[in-house]
Protein backbone atom coordinates (compact mmCIF):
# COMPACT_ATOMS: atom_id res chain seq x y z
CA UNK A 1 0.00 0.00 0.00
CA UNK A 2 1.38 3.46 -0.96
CA UNK A 3 2.45 5.76 1.86
CA UNK A 4 1.66 9.00 0.06
CA UNK A 5 -1.63 10.88 0.37
CA UNK A 6 -1.30 13.45 -2.42
CA UNK A 7 0.75 13.95 -5.56
CA UNK A 8 2.91 16.82 -6.79
CA UNK A 9 3.19 17.19 -10.57
CA UNK A 10 6.53 17.88 -12.23
CA UNK A 11 5.44 21.24 -13.70
CA UNK A 12 4.00 22.40 -10.36
CA UNK A 13 7.14 21.42 -8.43
CA UNK A 14 9.37 23.04 -11.04
CA UNK A 15 7.42 26.29 -10.77
CA UNK A 16 7.85 26.35 -6.99
CA UNK A 17 11.56 25.58 -7.28
CA UNK A 18 12.14 28.20 -9.97
CA UNK A 19 10.57 30.87 -7.75
CA UNK A 20 13.42 30.22 -5.30
CA UNK A 21 16.12 30.30 -7.95
CA UNK A 22 14.94 33.60 -9.42
CA UNK A 23 15.87 35.56 -6.28
CA UNK A 24 19.01 37.76 -6.41
CA UNK A 25 22.15 36.13 -5.08
CA UNK A 26 23.27 37.43 -1.71
CA UNK A 27 26.72 38.97 -1.31
CA UNK A 28 29.39 36.33 -0.91
CA UNK A 29 26.95 33.47 -1.48
CA UNK A 30 28.65 30.28 -2.67
CA UNK A 31 26.75 28.32 -5.29
CA UNK A 32 26.27 24.70 -4.19
CA UNK A 33 26.39 21.79 -6.65
CA UNK A 34 23.23 21.48 -8.76
CA UNK A 35 21.98 18.37 -6.96
CA UNK A 36 22.54 20.01 -3.56
CA UNK A 37 20.67 23.16 -4.62
CA UNK A 38 17.77 21.00 -5.83
CA UNK A 39 17.68 18.97 -2.61
CA UNK A 40 17.80 22.15 -0.51
CA UNK A 41 15.00 23.66 -2.56
CA UNK A 42 12.69 20.67 -2.08
CA UNK A 43 13.58 20.46 1.63
CA UNK A 44 12.68 24.14 2.11
CA UNK A 45 9.38 23.68 0.30
CA UNK A 46 8.52 20.86 2.69
CA UNK A 47 9.60 22.87 5.74
CA UNK A 48 7.52 25.82 4.50
CA UNK A 49 4.48 23.60 4.07
CA UNK A 50 4.21 24.54 0.38
CA UNK A 51 4.82 20.90 -0.52
CA UNK A 52 2.79 18.74 1.89
CA UNK A 53 4.28 15.94 3.91
CA UNK A 54 3.42 12.54 2.35
CA UNK A 55 3.13 14.08 -1.13
CA UNK A 56 4.31 11.83 -3.97
CA UNK A 57 7.06 13.55 -5.97
CA UNK A 58 7.35 13.22 -9.74
CA UNK A 59 9.56 10.56 -11.26
CA UNK A 60 13.20 11.52 -11.77
CA UNK A 61 12.90 11.70 -15.56
CA UNK A 62 9.76 13.88 -15.44
CA UNK A 63 11.28 16.39 -13.02
CA UNK A 64 14.55 16.50 -14.96
CA UNK A 65 12.65 17.45 -18.12
CA UNK A 66 10.64 20.14 -16.33
CA UNK A 67 13.78 21.66 -14.76
CA UNK A 68 16.01 21.18 -17.84
CA UNK A 69 18.62 19.34 -15.79
CA UNK A 70 20.06 15.85 -16.07
CA UNK A 71 18.32 12.86 -14.57
CA UNK A 72 21.53 12.20 -12.62
CA UNK A 73 21.10 15.56 -10.86
CA UNK A 74 17.54 14.70 -9.80
CA UNK A 75 18.56 11.19 -8.71
CA UNK A 76 21.38 12.58 -6.56
CA UNK A 77 19.03 15.18 -5.01
CA UNK A 78 16.46 12.49 -4.16
CA UNK A 79 19.17 10.34 -2.63
CA UNK A 80 20.38 13.26 -0.47
CA UNK A 81 16.81 13.89 0.72
CA UNK A 82 16.38 10.21 1.59
CA UNK A 83 19.61 10.29 3.61
CA UNK A 84 18.36 13.36 5.53
CA UNK A 85 14.94 11.89 6.23
CA UNK A 86 12.96 14.23 3.97
CA UNK A 87 12.10 11.57 1.38
CA UNK A 88 10.95 7.98 1.55
CA UNK A 89 10.74 5.56 -1.36
CA UNK A 90 9.57 2.09 -2.17
CA UNK A 91 9.91 0.16 -5.41
CA UNK A 92 6.69 0.37 -7.35
CA UNK A 93 5.23 3.11 -5.13
CA UNK A 94 7.57 5.98 -6.00
CA UNK A 95 9.00 8.58 -3.59
CA UNK A 96 7.12 10.79 -1.18
CA UNK A 97 8.02 13.64 1.15
CA UNK A 98 8.61 13.12 4.86
CA UNK A 99 10.11 14.89 7.87
CA UNK A 100 12.91 13.40 9.94
CA UNK A 101 12.01 11.87 13.30
CA UNK A 102 11.82 14.53 15.99
CA UNK A 103 11.13 17.40 13.57
CA UNK A 104 7.79 19.24 13.88
CA UNK A 105 5.43 19.10 10.96
CA UNK A 106 5.63 22.33 8.95
CA UNK A 107 2.98 24.90 9.85
CA UNK A 108 0.99 26.01 6.80
CA UNK A 109 -0.33 29.11 8.54
CA UNK A 110 1.16 31.45 11.10
CA UNK A 111 0.27 29.71 14.34
CA UNK A 112 1.67 31.34 17.48
CA UNK A 113 4.24 29.48 19.52
CA UNK A 114 2.98 27.77 22.66
CA UNK A 115 3.69 29.87 25.78
CA UNK A 116 6.24 27.37 27.11
CA UNK A 117 8.43 27.92 24.03
CA UNK A 118 8.64 31.70 24.37
CA UNK A 119 11.51 31.71 26.86
CA UNK A 120 14.15 30.77 24.29
CA UNK A 121 12.53 31.97 21.08
CA UNK A 122 11.56 35.48 19.95
CA UNK A 123 8.32 34.89 18.07
CA UNK A 124 7.82 37.25 15.12
CA UNK A 125 5.46 34.85 13.39
CA UNK A 126 2.20 36.11 14.87
CA UNK A 127 1.08 39.73 14.44
CA UNK A 128 -0.77 39.98 17.76
CA UNK A 129 -0.13 41.94 20.97
CA UNK A 130 -1.03 41.17 24.59
CA UNK A 131 -4.42 42.34 25.82
CA UNK A 132 -4.74 46.08 26.62
CA UNK A 133 -5.41 45.79 30.32
CA UNK A 134 -7.28 46.74 32.40
CA UNK A 135 -9.88 46.84 29.64
CA UNK A 136 -10.05 43.10 29.03
CA UNK A 137 -10.74 42.39 32.69
CA UNK A 138 -13.28 45.22 32.92
CA UNK A 139 -15.06 44.00 29.78
CA UNK A 140 -15.32 40.43 31.09
CA UNK A 141 -16.62 41.62 34.47
CA UNK A 142 -19.14 43.83 32.71
CA UNK A 143 -20.20 40.87 30.56
CA UNK A 144 -20.73 38.70 33.63
CA UNK A 145 -23.09 41.31 35.05
CA UNK A 146 -25.12 41.24 31.84
CA UNK A 147 -25.12 37.44 31.51
CA UNK A 148 -28.01 36.31 33.82
CA UNK A 149 -30.90 37.14 31.46
CA UNK A 150 -29.17 35.28 28.62
CA UNK A 151 -28.47 32.29 30.86
CA UNK A 152 -32.23 31.68 31.02
CA UNK A 153 -32.36 31.24 27.21
CA UNK A 154 -31.00 28.53 24.91
CA UNK A 155 -27.97 30.79 24.22
CA UNK A 156 -28.05 30.08 20.48
CA UNK A 157 -27.95 33.29 18.41
CA UNK A 158 -26.86 32.38 14.84
CA UNK A 159 -26.86 36.03 13.71
CA UNK A 160 -25.33 37.31 16.95
CA UNK A 161 -26.74 38.94 20.06
CA UNK A 162 -29.34 41.55 19.04
CA UNK A 163 -27.72 44.14 21.33
CA UNK A 164 -24.29 43.68 19.72
CA UNK A 165 -25.70 43.68 16.17
CA UNK A 166 -27.46 46.97 16.95
CA UNK A 167 -24.31 48.46 18.44
CA UNK A 168 -22.15 47.49 15.42
CA UNK A 169 -24.77 48.90 13.05
CA UNK A 170 -24.81 52.18 14.99
CA UNK A 171 -21.03 52.41 14.77
CA UNK A 172 -21.17 52.11 10.97
CA UNK A 173 -23.94 54.72 10.86
CA UNK A 174 -21.78 57.07 12.94
CA UNK A 175 -19.03 56.65 10.32
CA UNK A 176 -21.43 57.88 7.64
CA UNK A 177 -22.57 54.45 6.43
CA UNK A 178 -26.28 54.06 7.29
CA UNK A 179 -26.66 50.49 8.56
CA UNK A 180 -29.47 48.44 10.08
CA UNK A 181 -28.95 45.56 12.54
CA UNK A 182 -30.33 43.26 9.82
CA UNK A 183 -27.17 44.02 7.84
CA UNK A 184 -24.87 42.60 10.55
CA UNK A 185 -23.92 39.05 11.44
CA UNK A 186 -21.57 38.39 14.38
CA UNK A 187 -18.97 35.68 13.71
CA UNK A 188 -16.20 33.82 15.47
CA UNK A 189 -13.41 36.18 14.44
CA UNK A 190 -12.66 37.55 10.99
CA UNK A 191 -11.51 34.11 9.84
CA UNK A 192 -14.97 32.74 10.62
CA UNK A 193 -16.52 35.60 8.69
CA UNK A 194 -14.40 35.09 5.57
CA UNK A 195 -14.83 31.32 5.71
CA UNK A 196 -18.62 31.79 5.72
CA UNK A 197 -18.46 34.27 2.83
CA UNK A 198 -16.24 31.98 0.75
CA UNK A 199 -18.60 29.05 1.24
CA UNK A 200 -21.62 31.16 0.33
CA UNK A 201 -20.21 32.82 -2.79
CA UNK A 202 -17.24 30.68 -3.73
CA UNK A 203 -17.50 26.95 -3.91
CA UNK A 204 -14.79 24.53 -4.98
CA UNK A 205 -13.02 25.58 -8.15
CA UNK A 206 -14.26 29.19 -8.12
CA UNK A 207 -11.75 31.96 -8.82
CA UNK A 208 -10.93 34.37 -6.00
CA UNK A 209 -8.82 37.44 -6.77
CA UNK A 210 -6.40 38.36 -4.00
CA UNK A 211 -3.82 41.05 -3.45
CA UNK A 212 -0.27 39.89 -4.03
CA UNK A 213 1.03 39.66 -1.34
CA UNK A 214 -1.90 39.00 0.99
CA UNK A 215 -2.64 37.69 4.49
CA UNK A 216 -1.20 34.16 4.72
CA UNK A 217 -3.89 32.54 6.85
CA UNK A 218 -6.68 33.78 4.59
CA UNK A 219 -4.85 32.47 1.51
CA UNK A 220 -4.55 29.07 3.16
CA UNK A 221 -8.22 29.11 4.17
CA UNK A 222 -9.18 29.76 0.55
CA UNK A 223 -6.85 27.06 -0.79
CA UNK A 224 -8.32 24.48 1.57
CA UNK A 225 -11.81 25.50 0.44
CA UNK A 226 -10.76 24.54 -3.09
CA UNK A 227 -10.58 28.07 -4.52
CA UNK A 228 -8.44 29.00 -7.52
CA UNK A 229 -6.47 32.04 -6.37
CA UNK A 230 -5.80 34.83 -8.87
CA UNK A 231 -3.02 37.14 -7.60
CA UNK A 232 -3.12 40.88 -8.33
CA UNK A 233 0.13 42.74 -7.68
CA UNK A 234 0.08 45.66 -5.25
CA UNK A 235 1.32 49.08 -6.34
CA UNK A 236 4.86 50.04 -5.38
CA UNK A 237 5.62 51.00 -1.80
CA UNK A 238 2.72 51.95 0.45
CA UNK A 239 0.53 53.51 -2.24
CA UNK A 240 -2.18 50.84 -2.18
CA UNK A 241 -3.66 49.07 -5.18
CA UNK A 242 -2.69 49.03 -8.85
CA UNK A 243 -6.16 49.81 -10.21
CA UNK A 244 -5.23 49.09 -13.86
CA UNK A 245 -4.16 45.58 -12.91
CA UNK A 246 -7.32 45.08 -10.88
CA UNK A 247 -9.48 46.14 -13.83
CA UNK A 248 -7.67 43.72 -16.12
CA UNK A 249 -7.98 40.77 -13.71
CA UNK A 250 -11.64 41.46 -12.95
CA UNK A 251 -12.39 41.75 -16.66
CA UNK A 252 -10.36 38.77 -17.90
CA UNK A 253 -10.60 36.27 -15.02
CA UNK A 254 -14.14 37.20 -13.88
CA UNK A 255 -13.51 36.03 -10.29
CA UNK A 256 -16.54 35.30 -8.14
CA UNK A 257 -14.93 36.98 -5.13
CA UNK A 258 -12.14 39.53 -4.61
CA UNK A 259 -10.55 39.79 -1.17
CA UNK A 260 -8.79 43.05 -0.21
CA UNK A 261 -7.35 44.78 2.85
CA UNK A 262 -7.70 48.52 2.21
CA UNK A 263 -6.58 49.76 5.64
CA UNK A 264 -2.92 49.13 6.58
CA UNK A 265 -2.69 46.06 4.44
CA UNK A 266 -1.27 42.86 5.90
CA UNK A 267 1.65 42.34 5.24
CA UNK A 268 2.75 45.55 3.43
CA UNK A 269 1.06 48.21 5.59
CA UNK A 270 -0.29 50.02 2.49
CA UNK A 271 -3.30 52.33 2.83
CA UNK A 272 -5.60 52.60 -0.22
CA UNK A 273 -6.89 56.12 -0.85
CA UNK A 274 -10.50 57.11 -1.50
CA UNK A 275 -10.14 57.29 -5.28
CA UNK A 276 -8.67 53.76 -5.38
CA UNK A 277 -11.55 52.49 -3.25
CA UNK A 278 -14.15 54.11 -5.48
CA UNK A 279 -12.56 52.78 -8.66
CA UNK A 280 -12.17 49.24 -7.32
CA UNK A 281 -15.81 49.09 -6.23
CA UNK A 282 -16.91 50.30 -9.67
CA UNK A 283 -14.70 47.71 -11.39
CA UNK A 284 -16.01 44.90 -9.16
CA UNK A 285 -19.60 45.95 -9.78
CA UNK A 286 -19.05 45.94 -13.55
CA UNK A 287 -17.48 42.47 -13.40
CA UNK A 288 -20.18 41.01 -11.14
CA UNK A 289 -17.55 40.24 -8.50
CA UNK A 290 -18.31 40.25 -4.77
CA UNK A 291 -15.72 42.53 -3.14
CA UNK A 292 -14.82 41.35 0.38
CA UNK A 293 -13.26 44.27 2.28
CA UNK A 294 -11.28 43.24 5.38
CA UNK A 295 -11.13 46.26 7.68
CA UNK A 296 -9.72 44.55 10.78
CA UNK A 297 -6.79 47.02 10.79
CA UNK A 298 -8.86 50.15 10.15
CA UNK A 299 -8.51 51.59 13.67
CA UNK A 300 -4.78 50.96 13.97
CA UNK A 301 -3.41 54.22 12.60
CA UNK A 302 -0.16 55.00 14.40
CA UNK A 303 0.81 58.46 13.16
CA UNK A 304 -1.15 61.57 14.13
CA UNK A 305 -1.15 63.01 10.61
CA UNK A 306 -2.95 60.03 9.03
CA UNK A 307 -6.15 61.03 7.25
CA UNK A 308 -8.30 57.89 7.11
CA UNK A 309 -10.34 57.41 3.92
CA UNK A 310 -13.97 56.40 4.07
CA UNK A 311 -14.65 52.64 4.31
CA UNK A 312 -14.84 50.67 1.06
CA UNK A 313 -18.57 50.04 1.61
CA UNK A 314 -19.17 53.82 1.51
CA UNK A 315 -18.76 53.60 -2.27
CA UNK A 316 -21.44 50.90 -2.58
CA UNK A 317 -24.61 52.62 -1.32
CA UNK A 318 -26.89 49.96 -2.81
CA UNK A 319 -25.00 47.24 -0.94
CA UNK A 320 -24.91 44.98 -4.00
CA UNK A 321 -21.12 44.62 -4.37
CA UNK A 322 -19.22 45.07 -1.09
CA UNK A 323 -19.27 42.72 1.90
CA UNK A 324 -17.29 44.12 4.85
CA UNK A 325 -15.52 42.11 7.54
CA UNK A 326 -14.51 43.54 10.91
CA UNK A 327 -13.03 42.08 14.06
CA UNK A 328 -11.99 42.78 17.65
CA UNK A 329 -8.96 40.50 17.32
CA UNK A 330 -6.42 42.94 15.85
CA UNK A 331 -7.54 46.26 17.32
CA UNK A 332 -8.24 44.82 20.78
CA UNK A 333 -6.90 41.30 21.47
CA UNK A 334 -6.46 38.13 19.41
CA UNK A 335 -8.00 36.10 22.24
CA UNK A 336 -11.28 38.00 21.81
CA UNK A 337 -12.63 35.91 18.93
CA UNK A 338 -15.41 38.25 17.85
CA UNK A 339 -15.82 39.30 14.25
CA UNK A 340 -18.68 40.55 12.12
CA UNK A 341 -19.95 40.84 8.56
CA UNK A 342 -21.73 43.87 7.14
CA UNK A 343 -23.67 43.23 3.95
CA UNK A 344 -27.03 43.53 2.27
CA UNK A 345 -29.87 42.01 4.35
CA UNK A 346 -30.37 39.14 1.88
CA UNK A 347 -26.64 38.29 2.09
CA UNK A 348 -26.80 38.26 5.89
CA UNK A 349 -29.89 36.03 5.83
CA UNK A 350 -28.10 33.57 3.56
CA UNK A 351 -25.00 33.56 5.77
CA UNK A 352 -27.10 32.97 8.90
CA UNK A 353 -29.03 30.13 7.24
CA UNK A 354 -25.79 28.43 6.16
CA UNK A 355 -24.37 28.78 9.67
CA UNK A 356 -26.67 26.04 10.96
CA UNK A 357 -24.29 23.58 9.31
CA UNK A 358 -21.11 25.24 10.59
CA UNK A 359 -20.54 26.60 14.10
CA UNK A 360 -24.17 27.56 14.99
CA UNK A 361 -23.11 30.77 16.71
CA UNK A 362 -20.51 32.80 18.56
CA UNK A 363 -19.96 32.54 22.36
CA UNK A 364 -22.40 34.76 24.25
CA UNK A 365 -20.02 35.89 26.99
CA UNK A 366 -17.46 37.24 24.51
CA UNK A 367 -20.17 39.06 22.59
CA UNK A 368 -21.33 40.68 25.81
CA UNK A 369 -17.76 41.73 26.57
CA UNK A 370 -17.35 43.46 23.19
CA UNK A 371 -20.77 45.07 23.55
CA UNK A 372 -19.72 46.39 26.97
CA UNK A 373 -16.59 47.93 25.42
CA UNK A 374 -18.58 49.58 22.62
CA UNK A 375 -21.32 50.91 24.88
CA UNK A 376 -19.12 52.33 27.66
CA UNK A 377 -16.36 54.02 25.64
CA UNK A 378 -13.92 51.38 26.84
CA UNK A 379 -13.23 50.33 23.24
CA UNK A 380 -11.80 53.71 22.25
CA UNK A 381 -9.55 53.86 25.34
CA UNK A 382 -8.35 50.28 24.84
CA UNK A 383 -7.58 50.86 21.15
CA UNK A 384 -5.64 54.00 22.06
CA UNK A 385 -3.46 51.88 24.35
CA UNK A 386 -3.00 49.42 21.50
CA UNK A 387 -1.91 52.19 19.14
CA UNK A 388 0.61 53.52 21.67
CA UNK A 389 2.15 50.09 22.16
CA UNK A 390 2.26 49.28 18.44
CA UNK A 391 3.80 52.69 17.66
CA UNK A 392 6.56 52.23 20.23
CA UNK A 393 7.27 48.72 19.00
CA UNK A 394 7.31 49.84 15.36
CA UNK A 395 9.80 52.61 16.03
CA UNK A 396 12.06 50.34 18.10
CA UNK A 397 12.01 47.60 15.47
CA UNK A 398 12.72 50.02 12.61
CA UNK A 399 15.68 51.52 14.49
CA UNK A 400 17.10 48.08 15.31
CA UNK A 401 16.70 46.78 11.75
CA UNK A 402 18.38 49.81 10.21
CA UNK A 403 21.29 49.38 12.61
CA UNK A 404 21.76 45.60 12.30
CA UNK A 405 20.72 45.03 8.67
CA UNK A 406 21.22 48.30 6.76
CA UNK A 407 21.04 46.61 3.34
CA UNK A 408 17.51 45.30 3.95
CA UNK A 409 14.82 47.51 2.41
CA UNK A 410 11.41 48.52 3.72
CA UNK A 411 9.03 51.46 3.97
CA UNK A 412 7.63 52.42 7.37
CA UNK A 413 3.82 52.18 7.35
CA UNK A 414 1.66 54.75 9.14
CA UNK A 415 -0.48 52.07 10.75
CA UNK A 416 -1.20 48.39 11.10
CA UNK A 417 0.97 45.79 12.74
CA UNK A 418 3.48 44.65 10.12
CA UNK A 419 6.68 45.59 8.31
CA UNK A 420 7.25 44.06 4.85
CA UNK A 421 10.99 43.69 4.33
CA UNK A 422 13.08 42.91 1.25
CA UNK A 423 15.89 40.81 2.73
CA UNK A 424 18.92 42.14 0.86
CA UNK A 425 18.80 39.54 -1.91
CA UNK A 426 18.62 36.60 0.50
CA UNK A 427 16.06 33.81 0.51
CA UNK A 428 13.24 34.47 2.96
CA UNK A 429 12.65 30.73 3.27
CA UNK A 430 16.25 30.08 4.25
CA UNK A 431 16.23 33.00 6.68
CA UNK A 432 13.12 31.56 8.34
CA UNK A 433 14.72 28.13 8.62
CA UNK A 434 18.03 29.37 9.99
CA UNK A 435 16.30 31.95 12.19
CA UNK A 436 14.60 29.25 14.24
CA UNK A 437 18.01 27.72 14.91
CA UNK A 438 19.38 30.97 16.31
CA UNK A 439 16.29 31.88 18.32
CA UNK A 440 14.02 34.08 16.19
CA UNK A 441 10.89 32.91 14.41
CA UNK A 442 9.99 34.91 11.32
CA UNK A 443 7.61 34.07 8.44
CA UNK A 444 9.08 34.12 4.97
CA UNK A 445 7.61 36.00 2.03
CA UNK A 446 6.23 33.00 0.11
CA UNK A 447 3.65 32.40 2.84
CA UNK A 448 1.99 35.64 1.68
CA UNK A 449 2.09 34.90 -2.04
CA UNK A 450 0.71 32.48 -4.61
CA UNK A 451 2.90 29.81 -6.22
CA UNK A 452 6.14 30.72 -4.47
CA UNK A 453 6.16 34.48 -4.99
CA UNK A 454 8.11 36.83 -2.65
CA UNK A 455 11.01 34.50 -1.90
CA UNK A 456 13.19 37.53 -1.15
CA UNK A 457 10.95 38.92 1.64
CA UNK A 458 10.12 38.42 5.30
CA UNK A 459 7.33 39.91 7.39
CA UNK A 460 8.11 41.46 10.78
CA UNK A 461 5.24 42.36 13.14
CA UNK A 462 5.22 45.14 15.74
CA UNK A 463 4.93 42.70 18.62
CA UNK A 464 8.23 43.35 20.42
CA UNK A 465 9.93 46.54 21.51
CA UNK A 466 12.86 47.88 23.48
CA UNK A 467 15.69 45.43 24.20
CA UNK A 468 13.70 42.52 22.72
CA UNK A 469 13.44 44.34 19.37
CA UNK A 470 17.21 44.92 19.47
CA UNK A 471 17.80 41.24 20.17
CA UNK A 472 15.40 40.13 17.45
CA UNK A 473 17.26 42.23 14.87
CA UNK A 474 20.60 40.86 16.11
CA UNK A 475 19.37 37.29 15.73
CA UNK A 476 18.08 38.03 12.23
CA UNK A 477 21.48 39.47 11.36
CA UNK A 478 23.10 36.24 12.65
CA UNK A 479 20.75 34.19 10.48
CA UNK A 480 21.56 36.39 7.50
CA UNK A 481 25.29 35.76 7.95
CA UNK A 482 24.69 32.01 7.84
CA UNK A 483 22.57 32.28 4.69
CA UNK A 484 25.09 34.63 3.03
CA UNK A 485 27.85 32.12 3.66
CA UNK A 486 25.93 29.52 1.72
CA UNK A 487 24.96 27.43 4.76
CA UNK A 488 21.46 26.14 5.40
CA UNK A 489 21.83 26.18 9.14
CA UNK A 490 21.54 22.41 9.32
CA UNK A 491 25.05 21.94 10.64
CA UNK A 492 25.32 25.13 12.65
CA UNK A 493 25.57 25.20 16.42
CA UNK A 494 22.80 27.49 17.69
CA UNK A 495 24.10 30.71 19.16
CA UNK A 496 23.23 31.25 22.80
CA UNK A 497 21.23 34.38 23.68
CA UNK A 498 19.83 35.85 26.84
CA UNK A 499 16.05 36.11 26.38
Amino acid sequence: MAQWTSAMGAAQLARLLNSQQDRPAGPGTRRPPAYRALADGIRLLVLEGRVPVAARLPAERELALSLSVSRTTVAAAYEALRAEGFLESRRGAGSWTAVPAGNPLPARGLEPLPPEALGSMIDLGCAALPAPEPWLTRAVLGALEELPPYAHTHGDYPAGLPALRTMIAERYTARGIPTMPEQIMVTTGAMGAIDAICHLFGGRGERIAVESPSYANILQLMREAGARLVPVAMAEGLTGWDIDRWRQVLRDAAPRIAYVVADFHNPTGALADEDQRRQLVEAARSAGTVLVADETMSELWLDEDVSMPRPVCAFDPAGSTVVTVGSASKAFWAGMRIGWVRGAPDVIRSLVAARAYADLGTPVLEQLAVNWLFSTGGWEQAVELRRDQARENRDALVTAMRRELPSWEFEVPQGGLTLWVRAGGLSGSRLAEVGERVGVRVPSGPRFGVDGAFEGYVRLPFTVGGAVADEAAARLAAAARVVESGGSGGGESPRTFVA
